[in-house]
């Protein structure tokens, strides 16, 4: 049988019936809020609502900000003429012209968006000898094409299928199946142009005669690939909730998206309140992600003890995620609302292979990089690069090359007139004005405007690894 008695009673302590208990007024960071034990007044309750729906919106950019910026790429290439059935391409190379997050003037880009629900299954013929990325409309990562990929830099066919495709899949593919039906094609050759105009894009239903592919050049052309920092960032996604399968988000982003009446099949017309929240949140969740940004306080943001040079993958994971599992969700935010294409490749630590990336807004002192003064930044002999290395430098509004008269704001090895030191070191010099016999290893910089760099290395050797090589720290004169 079993044994049966009743609890003891020990009677619930002050403290306990303090800490689960709720005061008549409390003080927050929005305001005084007011209850008649423990029942919320009138006025509570509005601001209760508001603070919910304002927190929601900033939580909602800061995680949307992949697919806000998959939609501001989209309708700026579209701006273009650079459709699904065209690619858009930069020869030689890309000038500080577009608005377009770190892009770098060294590569060529070819770019182009997919449209499975228009085109049905799609081939795209990769150039060999590339390295290429494909994202779907969350900026999730969709497949490698060229070297990382399964053709292995010897160029193949890869045939796209759209979500819940269940028809035929024919031999002699690559096949790739996104979880939404737009996809970003990111295109790298290392060819060069010729290369990269090998490419092709059509759908599987003209396989057997192919027309002929469109490019367009718009390497010098002046237009806005950046998604919004005000309320259209929130139309911005909206636009993408609508075409996409409702399964293609996770349940928690979806759910932050429909508590702000962001839903699939229904449209989004928030009132006067509602608007004017969002457009707070949206302008708050830009300054946070600033600040993650350029002032971390995760220490795995930093490369080195004592400076200023910083990852973009502080997690080394193309999902970022912990090595318990956990999504990083401030880095996260901090990577694509400066960059664009996450993959594999981009994280893993190949030496002599892919790239490495270093960034700082700061000098040696920890002021602000100021448009109106004079820097060196000297990079010891060395450079663990095995193909070429770069300094680019960028508006820390738009996080695009920095516009001056000089159309390619970078100073790198593959650059004419760049020289290194009698020791073997290489400076390189920021500031309004050259250093007189030092025009090839100077950046122009604009007085009244702040300004960030990225060091880039293509196929980074182990001395970056192991941090036997460190750049210095940018100096001002």
């Amino acid at each position: 049988m079993p044994q049966v008695s009743d609890a003891p009673s020990p009677g619930t302590p002050p403290e306990v019936l303090a800490s689960i208990s709720c005061p008549d007024r409390q003080e927050t960071v929005f305001g005084a809020i007011d209850f008649f034990d423990g029942l919320p007044l009138p006025d509570t309750v509005t601001r209760s609502y508001d603070t919910l729906d304002l927190l929601r919106g900033i939580e909602a950019f800061l995680n949307c900000v992949p697919g806000a910026s998959m939609a501001a790429m989209r309708r700026g290439l579209r701006s273009v003429g650079v459709d699904s059935h065209t690619i858009g391409y930069t020869a030689p190379r890309c000038t500080s012209a577009p608005v377009v997050l770190t892009g770098n003037t060294e590569t060529t880009y070819g770019m182009t968006f997919l449209a499975l629900d228009q085109e049905g299954p799609t081939v795209i013929e990769a150039p060999g000898n590339s390295l290429c990325v494909v994202n779907d409309m969350w900026q999730r990562y969709v497949t490698d094409m060229g070297i990382a990929g399964p053709d292995r830099g010897k160029g193949g066919k890869y045939l796209f299928l759209p979500p819940g495709h269940e028809g035929d899949v024919p031999d002699g593919y690559h096949v790739v199946r996104p979880a939404t039906y737009g996809s970003w094609v990111l295109l790298r050759a290392l060819g060069g142009t010729e290369s990269l105009l090998t490419a092709r894009i059509y759908p599987l239903s003209a396989a057997a005669d192919p027309p002929e592919q469109r490019f367009v050049n718009w390497a010098e052309a002046d237009f806005n690939t950046v998604h919004a920092n005000d309320f259209s960032f929130f139309e911005e996604i909206d636009g993408i909730v609508q075409t996409e399968p409702p399964d293609s988000l996770d349940p928690e982003r979806a759910g932050q998206l429909a508590a702000l009446g962001i839903v699939r099949g229904k449209p989004f017309r928030p009132d006067d309140r509602m608007r004017s929240i969002l457009d707070t949140a949206a302008r708050t969740a830009s300054g946070i992600v600033r600040s993650l940004a350029f002032k971390p306080r995760d220490p795995g943001f930093f490369y080195y003890p004592g400076s200023s040079w910083k990852t973009p993958f502080p997690s080394r994971s193309y999902e970022f995620l912990s090595p318990e599992g956990a999504r990083l969700l401030d880095s996260r935010a901090v990577f694509y609302y400066f960059a664009a294409a996450a993959s594999p490749a981009m994280v893993t630590a190949a030496v002599g292979a892919g790239s490495q990336y270093a960034y700082t807004a700061e000098d040696s002192t920890g002021e602000w990089l100021d448009g109106a003064r004079s820097y060196t930044l000297t990079l010891p002999k060395g450079i663990p690069a095995k193909n070429f290395w770069a300094v680019n430098v960028y508006d820390p509004q738009t996080r695009s090359l920095l516009r001056t008269d000089q159309p390619y704001p970078s100073v790198n090895s593959l650059g004419e007139g760049v020289r290194a030191e009698a020791n073997g070191d290489t400076i390189v010099h920021f500031g309004p004005t050259a250093p007189e016999g030092r025009e090839a290893n100077w950046v122009r910089t604009v007085p009244g405007k702040g300004w960030f760099v990225l060091l880039r290395l293509y196929g980074p050797l182990e001395s970056w690894y192991d941090q036997s090589w460190r750049p210095g720290e940018i100096e001002p004169v």
